[in-house]
């Protein structure tokens, strides 16, 4: 039918394949997509955006499929007028633009690509996490590139750590809960034969396949996920947590519930998980704390006039580790050691232990307050002071803080 944007012109609003006219480019998946590089396109988008903001006072934006906003005749541009206008805007250009960088159509995954000003979905983060943790198709190179902020994918035109938007999952795929529950997605009821939904989740079901009654399997999946939510809120950048996977919630195995409106997709909160609940509270109180677990400048390991270092990486002897040793033995431990960002801050250490047994890992010279454990329910970091050794369980993180004057 000729109706709305199509009635009025449809040639100027949507992209249009070329000598084919009748049909979309499908970049969205869902049949068209909005052609801003034309003037009209472009206004209506904008005087929108603006009304949301003067108006009805939201704090930003988040755009799914965001390449299409940037989508010219020979692909995405960073520079399109788009982000171009709403740079120079002085409504838009102070409010906050989050991009999904990828869509359905050719060349579309552009992560790292979007202009100054923009923050991003990390899938690079998302994969080295899981695969870390999970799965074990990621070593400790990957995982500092991503607990470092992502750099290697975000560090230029001047941008900062917080283009880089940090997730484990997100409303597309698993939940954390049925991350660590399922081998394999269980789509049957989407009525597609199982075909919908990625099949990339670099998940572990910890020997059983789906919910169980063994107290050690439920054990590990507790632990893993605490691993995995304190591994996001200790990382440079913008951490997003799924709604839901504070209080555990499941989908049973579903990774591609849209179409769903159903107890496969509401929230339970009979079921919650109370001790989870506030584990995450724990964490979150945690990151507030500390500023230098939220720099907005890249952590480079050098020496700044004040002789302090932002960060020094150690394996699992404790020792600094060279450009060789990174893909040594123990590629699963790694020590992050961070120096203070502003006087009054004591150095943090953070210990990880991805591997299926536990390690005595060397201190750092000085004693240290155990901050938090996440081999412990709960979290639980008691009054512990450490120096020496310091035993870290299988598939744990730990994070101390130095006393003062006793760490350097």
């Amino acid at each position: 039918p000729i109706l709305s944007l199509r009635g009025i012109d449809n040639r100027s609003y949507y992209h249009l394949r070329p000598g084919h006219l009748r049909f979309y480019e499908n970049y969205t998946g869902t049949g068209n997509a909005l052609k801003l590089q034309h003037p009209r396109a472009l206004q209506l988008v904008l005087d929108s955006m603006r009304y949301w903001v003067d108006v009805m006072h939201v704090d930003g934006f988040r755009f799914d499929l965001a390449p299409v906003l940037g989508r010219g005749d020979t692909g995405f541009e960073s520079n399109a007028a788009f982000f171009a206008c709403v740079r120079q805007d002085p409504t838009l250009a102070r409010v906050k633009l989050i991009a999904e960088p990828w869509d359905a159509g050719v060349g579309g995954h552009q992560t790292g690509n979007f202009p100054p000003g923009w923050s991003e979905w990390n899938d690079r983060y998302r994969d080295a996490v899981r695969s870390f943790w999970i799965s074990k198709a990621a070593y400790r190179g990957e995982l500092a590139s991503r607990l470092a902020g992502s750099s290697d994918v975000f560090g230029r035109d001047g941008r900062s750590p917080q283009a880089s938007v940090n997730y484990v999952t997100s409303h597309d795929g698993f939940t954390l809960h049925d991350l660590v529950s399922y081998d394999v997605k269980h789509n049957e009821d989407n009525g597609e034969g199982n075909r919908d939904g990625s099949d990339a989740n670099y998940s572990w079901n910890c020997g059983v396949e789906g919910e169980t009654a063994l107290l050690a399997v439920n054990a590990l999946r507790a632990r893993l996920k605490r691993a995995l939510l304190a591994t996001l809120m200790l990382s440079q950048g913008v951490p997003m947590l799924l709604g839901g996977d504070e209080l555990g919630r499941t989908q049973r195995g579903n990774n591609n519930a849209y179409c769903h409106d159903s107890e496969l997709s509401w929230f339970d909160w009979d079921r919650a998980d109370a001790e989870l609940i506030e584990y995450t509270a724990q964490l979150i109180a945690l990151r507030r704390r500390y500023r230098s677990l939220r720099r907005r400048r890249w952590l480079t390991g050098e020496t700044s006039a004040d002789g302090i270092r932002d960060v020094v990486w150690l394996n699992r002897r404790g020792v600094e580790m060279n450009r060789r040793q990174w893909e040594e033995w123990g590629r699963y431990v790694l020590g992050m050691l961070l120096g203070p960002s502003q006087p009054g801050e004591n150095a943090l250490l953070v210990l990880i232990n991805a591997e299926g047994a536990d390690w005595r890992y060397p201190l750092p010279a000085g004693k240290w307050q155990l901050r938090l454990d996440t081999a412990h329910p709960g979290g639980a970091a008691p009054a512990t002071v450490a120096s020496g050794e310091l035993l870290i369980e299988a598939r744990s993180l730990k994070l101390l803080e130095a006393l003062p004057g006793g760490a350097a």
